[in-house]
C-alpha cells in the first residue's frame, strides 16, 4: 500500500478498533508475540507501537511481510486473512525509518495463528461395509469408523465425538448396534445379541458340493413326494434364486442395516459443533458355530457304540475338527467325525467320573481357528447300579441291663455310591431277624437313619448277646448288615486314680509339642471290657489354653501330652486336675467322687527365646512412583523376655529400600522402576540387641504398580526413500508401561507438513508417506508425536533420507563417501588461473627471444625487424 493508502485505511482501523480497549493494544517498540486468530476480516489492527523520536516510516521485513502491514503511526495491521492450516507462526522484524537510514530498531514480531473451528470433520470414507455373525457378543466391535478434522488438534476444535443417528429398520424403536463415541467401534447392544437373524439358507456341510445339483439332492430330501420338473417348480426355483443371493450378498445393494453415524467436532458439547454424517451397511450371517450343550447321558447305557451324541457345525463350511478333554485325564470315551458329529466311543460309569468338558476345535487347512474353541458339558445321569454297603462287617454295640424301654443301642452305617439326593441312594433300615428271638421283640430300628433302641428292659443274667440282621434297601436293591448287641451289667463302681497327686514337673518352654510329661493310672472293677469298666480322662480345670491333652488307653493308662507350645511369658505354672469316667453312666444312686480325680502342677521354666515378628507373610503393593522416603511398611515384632530390638533388611539387589534399624520401619531410598523389576522380595531380620544370634525373619513381597512414567518411543530414529521407487514408509512405536498406560497408539506430526503425510495403521505401527515428488536427494528431519492410551507423548527427531539408489533397492554412495561437484566460482577462478599462468609463460619467452636477438645484431652488426 502507498501512504496514501495508508492514511485512508487509518481512520477504518481505528473504527474497528473503537470497540476495543486500545490501552491494550499499544505498547513500546521492543520485541513482542501476538495473538491473531486466523480467518479474521481485513484489515485489522493488531498493536499500535510508540513510535520512537525521528521516525518517519516503519520497514517490515521476513516471513509474512505480504500479510501484515504498517502505518507511520505505529500501527500494526493484518492485510491479508490467516489460514492456521498453512502455517501456525509468523516472525518478521520492523525497523523505524527517518528518511532512509534506520533509527530504531530492528524489533522481532512474532505472531501466533490461533486456530478458529472453521473445518468440519471429514470421514474418511462415505460408507462403510461390514458382515456380522448371530449372537456376536457386545464388547466385541465389528466395525470402525473413522474420520478426521483439520483443525488444531490440541484444541477441542478437532476432537470429535462419533453417535448412531438412525438405524434402518429399526422396529419397536430399539437399537441393536451402539458406537464407542471416542473411537467409533461399532458393536451389538444386549437386545442385536438376542434379536439380530440371518436370513435362512441352505447349510452345507465339509466336503459337499455347493453347486445346483446338490441343492437339488437337498430339496428332494426336504420335500419328498410326487417329482415335478425343478425348472417348473417354482419352490425350488424360489430356494435356488435365495441362495444363490444369499451367497452373493452385497452390503451395498442388499443390507439387513443400515446406519447414519454422526461426528461432531466440540466434543459434540456445543451447538456451534460441525459435523458430518457416513453410512454403515451390514449383512447378518448365520452363526452355526452353536454349543449343543449340556448334553445328558446315562450311564452303562446299552445299545452299539461308537453313537452320535451331538453335531456341531462351523460358519466356514471345511473346516476340520478336533475334539479334547479338558481335563487332560486319560480316559476320553469321545470321538468326532469329519461332518462334526460326536461319539461316544463306550459305556460311562456316573461313578467314576459325572461329567466330561469336551473342547471342539474348528481349524482351516492352516491349522488356525475358523471358530472360537467351543466347551460342551457332557452330563452323565445317574442309574440305580449300586447297592447299599454296610460300612463294617458286624457292628458291635453295648447296653446295660435294667435301662428303660426306649434307650440307644446305637446306630448302624451304610452308605450307596449312587447320586446323592436322589431315590437311587435313599436307604431304608429294617430288622429282618434276631438272634435268640425273644417275645415281645428286644429291639426297633429307625427306617430312615438307622438308630436302634432298647423296647424292653434287658436282664444279663437273661441273655448277654444278640445277633440281629439289619436289611438296608434302595430302590432297587438291598444288603444285610450284621449287629451284635452285648447286655452289660450295671455300672456300679467308679474309676479309682493310683495317686491323688502327682507332683510338680519343671519344662523349659521350648519343649516340643506331643511330648509326653507323665503316665498316669487308674482302675475300675467293673465288668471288664465293656463300657462300665472303660476309663477316659478329662481334664476338668488348670489347663489355661488348653495346653495339654491326656490321651488314654481305655483301659486305666493315660498319657499327659503337651498340646499346644509352652509360653513362660503367658503362664509359667498350670494346676492340673484330671478326672477319670467311664463311657456308660454309673448306676443310679452312685456318684464319682475325689478317688477319680488326681492333680499335678507342671512348671515352664523361661528360655531365652528370639524376637517374635507378629506378621505371618507380608504382601506389599504400591506404585513405581511411590515416593523417596515414604513408609513402605512397619514391621512389627516383640521379644518375650523384653529385650531391646533391632532390625535389618536383606535381599535389596537395587538398592530402593532401607530399614530403620530401631522401629522397622521400611521406607523408599531411591526412585523405584517396575520397567526394571516389578515384584522382588526382601527379608527382615528381628534380632536382640544384647544376643543377635537370637532372631526371627520374615519375607516381604514388593509388587510395583505400573504408572504412566514411559512416555512412546518410535523403534527405529530413521530411514530412506528410493527416488526411483517412492514408497511408505512404515513406523513403529513401543512403551515400557503396561495396560492402561501403553497403546494403543495414535501418531501426529509435531507441526503440520504440505510434503508429509502420517496414516495410522494400527495399535503401534503407523504409514509415513511423501506426498510430492523430490526434485533433488536431501535428508529430512519430521518430528513425530506418539501419545499412549492416556495422551502422553513426546516428539520423536525421525530422519528420512531421499537418496538414488542401486538396482537392490539401498541408496546409493561415491566411493569416497559423496560425490564432489565444485561451485561454479570456484571452477571460473580455475580456469583464470589457468589463462593467467599461460600469458606470464608467453611473456617471458617473448623476452628471452628478445635478449637473443638483440646479441646477434651486436655480433652481425645488423639490425632484424622485430614481429
Amino acid at each position: 500500500m502507498t501512504p496514501m493508502v495508508h492514511l485512508l485505511l487509518l481512520p477504518f482501523l481505528l473504527s474497528i478498533a473503537a470497540g476495543m480497549d486500545l490501552e491494550e493494544l499499544k505498547g513500546p517498540f521492543v520485541d513482542v508475540t501476538l495473538d491473531v486468530k486466523e480467518a479474521t476480516p481485513v484489515p485489522y489492527p493488531v498493536h499500535q507501537f510508540e513510535v520512537p523520536e525521528g521516525v518517519t516510516s516503519f520497514s517490515v521485513n521476513g516471513d509474512g511481510t505480504d500479510i501484515f502491514k504498517m502505518s507511520k503511526d505505529g500501527w500494526l495491521y493484518l492485510d491479508k486473512p490467516l489460514d492456521w492450516s498453512q502455517t501456525t507462526r509468523h516472525e518478521f522484524t520492523v525497523e523505524g525509518m527517518g528518511d532512509e537510514d534506520v533509527v530504531a530498531g530492528p524489533i522481532t514480531v512474532k505472531i501466533n495463528v490461533l486456530d478458529v473451528n472453521n473445518n468440519p470433520p471429514r470421514f474418511n470414507s462415505e460408507s462403510y461395509t461390514a458382515m456380522i455373525r448371530e449372537r456376536r457378543k457386545p464388547d466385541d466391535p465389528f466395525v470402525r469408523v473413522s474420520a478426521t478434522d483439520q483443525d488444531d488438534p490440541t484444541t477441542a476444535n478437532a476432537r470429535l465425538r462419533y453417535s448412531l443417528d438412525s438405524q434402518v429398520p429399526n422396529n419397536n424403536d430399539i437399537f441393536l448396534f451402539q458406537i464407542d463415541p471416542e473411537t467409533g467401534e461399532i458393536s451389538t447392544t444386549e437386545e442385536g445379541e438376542e434379536m439380530l437373524k440371518a436370513k435362512p439358507g441352505v447349510q452345507f456341510s465339509r466336503g459337499e458340493e455347493r453347486s445346483i445339483d446338490s441343492l437339488k439332492t437337498k430339496f428332494d430330501d426336504y420335500c419328498p413326494g410326487e417329482k415335478i420338473p425343478y425348472e417348473q417348480n417354482p419352490f425350488f426355483s424360489c430356494v435356488a434364486t435365495q441362495e444363490m443371493k444369499r451367497r452373493n450378498l452385497d452390503p451395498l445393494e442388499d443390507p439387513d442395516y443400515i446406519l447414519l453415524v454422526r461426528v461432531q467436532d466440540l466434543e459434540g458439547a456445543k451447538e456451534t459443533a460441525l459435523s458430518a454424517y457416513a453410512r454403515v451397511h451390514i449383512i447378518v450371517q448365520p452363526n452355526l458355530w452353536v454349543n449343543p450343550g449340556p448334553l445328558t447321558i446315562e450311564e452303562n447305557l446299552k445299545g452299539d457304540y461308537p453313537r452320535v451324541i451331538a453335531k456341531v457345525q462351523s460358519n466356514v463350511p471345511d473346516a476340520g475338527y478336533s475334539l479334547v478333554q479338558k481335563e487332560r485325564e486319560l480316559r476320553f470315551p469321545f470321538q468326532i467325525k469329519e461332518n462334526g458329529e460326536i461319539l461316544l466311543t463306550e459305556e460311562l460309569d456316573r461313578e467314576e467320573k459325572d461329567m466330561y468338558i469336551l473342547v471342539v476345535f474348528a481349524k482351516d487347512a492352516n491349522d488356525n481357528d475358523v471358530d472360537p474353541p467351543m466347551e460342551i458339558q457332557v452330563l452323565v445321569a445317574d442309574v440305580n447300579d449300586n447297592e447299599p454297603v454296610c460300612e463294617k462287617e458286624e457292628t458291635e454295640m453295648e447296653i446295660q441291663e435294667n435301662e428303660p424301654m426306649g434307650s440307644e443301642v446305637g446306630q448302624i452305617k451304610a452308605h450307596d455310591d449312587d447320586q446323592p439326593g436322589t431315590i437311587r441312594s435313599l436307604l431304608t433300615y429294617t430288622i429282618s431277624s434276631q438272634d435268640p428271638p425273644s417275645s415281645p421283640e428286644s429291639f426297633s430300628i429307625d427306617q430312615t437313619n438307622g438308630r436302634i433302641q432298647a423296647v424292653r428292659s434287658l436282664q444279663r443274667k437273661e441273655q448277654n448277646i444278640y445277633n440281629l440282621d439289619v436289611k438296608v434297601s434302595d430302590s432297587d436293591f438291598s444288603t444285610i448288615c450284621k449287629v451284635i448287641i452285648k447286655v452289660i451289667g450295671v455300672n456300679k463302681e467308679e474309676p479309682v486314680f493310683e495317686e491323688s497327686y502327682y507332683g510338680n514337673h519343671s519344662l523349659p518352654e521350648d519343649t516340643e509339642v506331643g511330648v509326653t510329661v507323665l503316665t498316669i493310672t487308674a482302675t475300675d472293677t467293673d465288668e471288664p471290657d465293656t463300657g462300665s469298666s472303660y476309663i477316659r480322662f478329662e481334664i476338668s480345670s488348670g489347663n489355661e489354653g488348653d495346653v495339654f491333652t491326656v490321651e488314654s488307653d481305655g483301659k486305666g493308662v493315660g498319657y499327659v501330652v503337651i498340646a499346644k507350645p509352652l509360653d513362660f511369658e503367658s503362664h509359667s505354672t498350670f494346676d492340673l486336675q484330671i478326672d477319670a469316667r467311664n463311657t456308660e453312666p454309673l448306676k443310679r444312686g452312685v456318684e464319682y467322687t475325689s478317688k477319680s480325680t488326681t492333680t499335678l502342677t507342671v512348671t515352664v521354666n523361661n528360655v531365652d527365646e528370639a524376637p517374635e515378628i507378629t506378621m505371618d507373610s507380608v504382601d506389599v503393593a504400591v506404585p513405581e512412583n511411590f515416593t523417596k522416603g515414604s513408609v513402605l511398611l512397619k514391621v512389627n515384632a516383640q521379644d518375650p523376655e523384653g529385650e531391646e530390638i533391632g532390625f535389618k533388611l536383606d535381599g535389596d539387589d537395587k538398592g530402593w529400600l532401607e530399614i530403620n534399624p530401631a522401629t522397622g520401619e521400611i521406607r523408599t531410598k531411591t526412585k523405584m522402576d517396575r520397567e526394571t523389576l516389578e515384584t522382588f522380595d526382601v527379608t527382615v531380620t528381628a534380632f536382640e540387641k544384647k544376643n543377635p544370634d537370637k532372631s526371627s525373619e520374615r519375607v516381604v513381597h514388593v509388587r510395583l504398580l505400573d504408572v504412566n512414567d514411559n512416555v512412546p518411543k518410535l523403534t527405529k530414529s530413521n530411514d530412506f526413500i528410493c527416488m526411483q521407487n517412492i514408497k511408505p514408509l512404515i513406523i513403529e512405536a513401543n512403551d515400557a508401561d503396561d495396560d492402561p498406560f501403553s497403546g494403543p497408539f495414535d501418531f501426529a506430526f509435531s507441526r503440520k507438513s504440505s510434503n508429509w503425510k502420517l496414516t495410522k495403521l494400527d495399535d503401534s505401527s503407523a504409514q509415513l508417506q511423501l506426498i510430492k515428488k523430490p526434485l533433488k536427494e536431501g535428508t529430512y528431519t519430521l518430528q513425530i508425536t506418539v501419545t499412549d492410551r492416556a495422551g502422553m507423548g513426546i516428539p520423536n527427531p525421525f530422519e528420512v533420507k531421499i537418496c538414488n539408489c542401486t538396482t537392490f533397492g539401498y541408496c546409493y554412495l561415491p566411493p569416497h563417501g559423496k560425490s564432489f561437484k565444485p561451485p561454479m566460482g570456484l571452477t571460473i577462478g580455475i580456469l583464470v588461473g589457468v589463462l593467467g599462468f599461460c600469458v606470464l609463460i608467453f611473456i617471458i619467452a617473448v623476452k628471452r627471444s628478445s635478449r637473443k636477438n638483440n646479441n646477434n645484431q651486436r655480433e652481425d652488426g645488423e639490425q632484424k625487424p622485430m614481429m
